[in-house]
């Protein structure tokens, strides 16, 4: 298999034991690798093409590569590819489960969801969803339901992942993006891009019960750890609201990088750090103050962000 690490000599002299965050460039063909204790970027991964979702299982780094509708699987410790998977036409966010045993594709084109089992690396079923244009396929915390986001359809997609059968569909709002649930898998979140919304759903009943104005084209969710504070980033305002999960209100926000897209935090859960999409960088914001820490260049156009 090809090697496709550009290694910089910041790794090499970098932390032992620190997060490191990748984050892929769809418009380079790279996946920049950021330490999150110095906030520095100390590798790339090359992938080529488009590459768009990332997810992290059993020591390998999944990137799905939209143009060429696979997936690459990469060591993380050679970062050495060791094989690819084909998805089909134009994949987008990938996640794992919580066990780490699947992978879970949204193939916008095919409309439908890849489950890709990470011990063999290989496709092991597809699930057919109505709505158009899947792009988000999030596990619920219990792994037993996937919910995927139809973007041209204004649908929540509902997979029963045991029963490896289509459950049901939710109206949600204008373009539903990013999807979080709380830890305990009571209520689940929907970033609805030309709503300006997140919904609010009761996750075991899968109905809608409450609506979140948000900023200007809401899209990336992520949950806190302790299940209290939800971060949502609004695209057309260039920023990240703060929404307390029990009330269901938003608390505060804070600027970052133009186009904010996808995100994830740090494993202490410290630190966010929001892939800006027009401003080819990575803010962090430091959770506790919710104030930004600092801007991070990393390659052109990123679109989202996992940490190791």
């Amino acid at each position: 298999m090809k090697k496709i690490l550009k290694l910089s000599l910041a790794l090499a002299a970098g932390p032992l034991f620190a997060d490191l965050a990748y984050v892929p460039n769809e418009q380079g063909g790279t996946v920049s690798i950021m330490d999150t204790d110095t906030m520095t970027v100390v590798g790339e991964l090359a992938p080529g093409g488009k590459p768009r979702g990332l997810a992290l299982a059993r020591g390998m780094l999944y990137v799905s590569e939209q143009g060429k509708g696979i997936l690459h699987v990469i060591d993380t410790k050679t970062r050495k590819e060791v094989t690819t998977v084909e998805l089909g036409e134009s994949p987008e966010a990938i996640y794992a489960s919580p066990d780490g045993k699947w992978l879970a594709a949204a193939v916008e084109l095919t409309n439908s969801v890849v489950f890709v089992n990470t011990e063999s690396n290989k496709v092991e079923f597809k699930i057919k969803v109505k709505g158009d244009n899947p792009e988000h396929a999030v596990f619920r915390p219990d792994g037993k339901v996937v919910y995927a986001s139809a973007e041209e359809d204004d649908k929540l997609e509902v997979i029963d992942v045991e029963g490896r059968k289509y459950l049901t569909q939710v109206k949600v709002g204008t373009r539903p993006r990013g999807i979080a649930f709380t830890p305990d898998g009571k209520k689940a979140y929907v970033a609805c891009e030309r709503a300006d919304t997140v919904y609010v759903l009761d996750a075991q009943a899968h109905k809608v019960v409450k609506q979140i104005k948000v900023g200007l084209r809401s899209n990336g969710l992520t949950m806190h750890p302790d299940g209290k504070r939800l971060y949502v980033s609004n695209g057309g305002d260039a920023n990240v609201m703060l929404i307390d999960v029990a009330s269901d209100t938003v608390k505060d926000k804070v600027a970052v990088g133009q186009r904010p897209w996808n995100m994830s935090l740090t494993k202490d859960g410290k630190k966010l750090l929001v892939a800006n999409g027009r401003s080819d960088s990575v803010s962090v914001i430091d959770t506790e103050s919710f104030k930004k820490l600092a801007d991070v260049k990393v390659g052109r156009a990123p679109w989202g962000v996992v940490v190791q």
